[in-house]
């Protein structure tokens, strides 16, 4: 047994529970157990556990030169979309035994070079980047990341990187044929950030399936925004507090969209009568507003969990596929 004041060896695991050494010390790599396991295996973990056994990942990181540790870069954690989606990434990383070094810098690409620098630094295994610019290929060029494995999430930018994400494009189709069969033809579009892939995907989605059974949409009805709330009040209140307002907007995210709610509500507009508004992304909020949001539904918890198991084939020295993971239109009472 053991001394009290330290802690057990691999050899006195495999001891008491009847084992070689060498068993031991594969079943106990495993993060937690795997399916199929022998009866001498869950033995092998009972032992482990009655003797508080820990792992030593410092050990282990020196003989593999791995750390089992993901960086991801994350900037705006505080929208719940991106907090959804980092949790998927959490979840995904711990059941694969490897921990999370999280950055979240504001959205800017001076503040996410310095994140991505000490996140290397600190020598991860490989890097999930949430929030590139378009373009990106000069920004990912410029970090001098050599061998490290990289994989965008969410955002493509372009940059000829592996990415999981939603499938923005279809989503801003859904989102414009939704108000086809509506009936509205006198819409606009508030389009986020000219730097967001999102944002771009989602609109071309929308203008694209307008355009193709010829709905005009003029160069004033596509206004640019921030993702937040604010952007979608600055945003409506270019479209709306003047004459010739549209019929309906569709919001490239549930943030913005909230912002055109309120504006609505200050101009007296009743949603959906004076204003049908569409949103993107389903965040838990706007199904419980006073009159809940229609939107489009993207998968963030899977987009999380997807983007972490893409990035640890590329820590093994595999190959990955980009994905893009189907959307769904929700339909609620602003339509």
């Amino acid at each position: 047994m053991p001394r009290p004041d330290r802690a057990p060896t691999l050899k006195e695991i495999a001891e008491r529970a009847g084992v070689h050494i060498s068993t031991a010390s594969r079943v106990l790599r495993q993060p937690e157990p795997v399916d199929g396991w022998t009866p001498s295996a869950l033995r092998v973990r009972e032992v482990a556990a009655e003797l508080g056994y820990q792992r030593n990942l410092w050990a282990a990181s020196l003989r593999t030169r791995k750390t089992t540790t993901l960086g991801v870069v994350m900037p705006r954690l505080t929208d719940g979309v991106v907090a959804t989606t980092y949790q998927g990434i959490e979840e995904a990383a711990t059941r694969a035994g490897y921990s999370v070094l999280l950055s979240s810098p504001p959205d800017d690409l001076d503040a996410q070079r310095r994140a991505i620098q000490l996140l290397v630094g600190r020598q991860v295994d490989g890097l999930l980047l949430s929030s590139l610019h378009i373009p990106g290929r000069p920004f990912v060029d410029s970090l001098s990341l050599g061998p490290l494995p990289v994989l965008t999430v969410t955002r493509h930018a372009d940059a000829g990187l592996p990415f999981v994400g939603g499938d923005d494009y279809r989503g801003g189709s859904l989102a414009a044929q939704h108000l086809l069969d509506r009936g509205y033809s006198d819409v606009a579009i508030i389009a986020g950030p000219d730097h967001a892939s999102t944002a771009r995907d989602r609109r071309d989605g929308f203008v694209d399936t307008l355009r193709a059974v010829s709905v005009p949409l003029p160069d004033h009805r596509i206004v640019r925004s921030d993702f937040d709330v604010s952007g979608g009040v600055v945003a409506a209140r270019t479209l709306l507090d003047r004459g010739g307002r549209p019929r309906a907007i569709f919001a490239v995210s549930d943030t913005i969209a909230i912002g055109v709610l309120g504006v609505a509500r200050d101009l007296g507009l009743t949603v959906p009568d004076d204003l049908a508004i569409v949103g993107y992304n389903d965040i838990p909020v706007v199904a419980q507003l006073p009159v809940p949001l229609t939107t489009v539904r993207s998968p963030a918890h899977e987009i999380g969990m997807t983007a972490v198991r893409a990035l640890l084939e590329l820590v093994r020295g595999g190959d990955t596929a980009s994905v893009r993971l189907p959307v769904e239109l929700v339909v609620r009472a602003s339509s």
